[in-house]
């Protein structure tokens, strides 16, 4: 069990840090573009919600190092993280497509 939950919580983390990595790089263009104050707002909303996913991932990581009970209440936590975080992303990228 600890294997399989400590795989679901970096997972997890990779997912939060991702989104935290694309909203980070969309601030970062709004922010040297005039007329984006719309973008930057909505950047700044969606903060919140993904540094509650990471540090969702990151308890559930520290949680893999205890019993069974705790390695499936890591699980849970990471699952709920990783669903949050991957979402917010998905949500993101369909509002704000890059382009190549």
């Amino acid at each position: 069990m600890d294997l399989i939950a400590t795989i679901l919580a970096l997972l997890a983390l990779i997912a939060a840090v991702a989104n935290d990595g694309y909203l980070g790089m969309l601030g970062s263009a709004a922010a040297k573009r005039p007329g984006t104050a719309e973008v930057r707002n909505w950047v700044k909303g969606q903060v919140p919600p993904a540094a509650g996913a990471t540090l969702a991932a990151l308890i559930a990581l520290l949680m893999t190092s205890g019993g069974t009970g705790m390695d499936a209440l890591a699980a849970l936590v990471a699952l709920g993280g990783g669903a949050v975080a991957t979402r917010s992303l998905q949500s993101s990228r369909a509002r704000f497509p890059t382009q190549r």
